[in-house]
């Protein structure tokens, strides 16, 4: 099945995205932090409020990657310092290994090049094993650790990996 990416930009698709947001992030990673900050980090940084502050005053682009028109996915990127920041790429767990990550990776690229940026760079969770094994696999390389503090007792225990393009 064909691939197709579509700007996220209106309130419904919003709404759609948070609902996928949740959908997703409470799927994936209950193996790898608890339900509580899963909970806090949907609401602090993928609810409603968040990504219409994220769009409208941060600079963050969101794409849905659809299936005959229906999300199965998403991605979230930012420009930074001459760079693309990856702050999201998410799949819905039925569509993961049959292609449509890779596809969405060539497209990052290209929008790379179009815009003249030298890299894409990422944080991954230290723990999330296969995410960093892929991102490896598409030639990223870890160019450092970063632990942040995100409020409520919670921390991101990241890698920091980046492609150059």
């Amino acid at each position: 099945m064909q691939l197709s990416i579509a700007k996220i930009d209106t309130e419904k698709d919003i709404a759609i995205l948070a609902h996928l947001a949740s959908e997703i992030w409470h799927e994936y990673f209950v193996a790898i932090i608890s339900n509580e900050q899963i909970d806090y980090m949907v609401e602090k940084f993928q609810s409603i409020r968040a990504l219409t502050d994220q769009i409208t005053n941060q600079g963050y682009e969101y794409y849905f990657m659809n299936i005959e028109y229906s999300p199965i996915g998403y991605l979230g990127i930012k420009e930074e310092d001459g760079k693309l920041f990856l702050s999201k790429f998410y799949l819905q767990k039925e569509y993961r290994g049959q292609g449509y990550g890779s596809r969405a990776m060539e497209l990052l690229v290209d929008i790379c090049r179009n815009r003249n940026l030298g890299a894409i760079w990422l944080t991954v969770n230290r723990h999330n094993a296969s995410t960093i094994a892929m991102y490896e696999k598409k030639g990223f390389k870890t160019i450092r650790t970063q632990v942040a503090d995100i409020g409520n007792g919670f921390v991101m225990d990241d890698y920091v990996m980046e492609k150059e393009i």
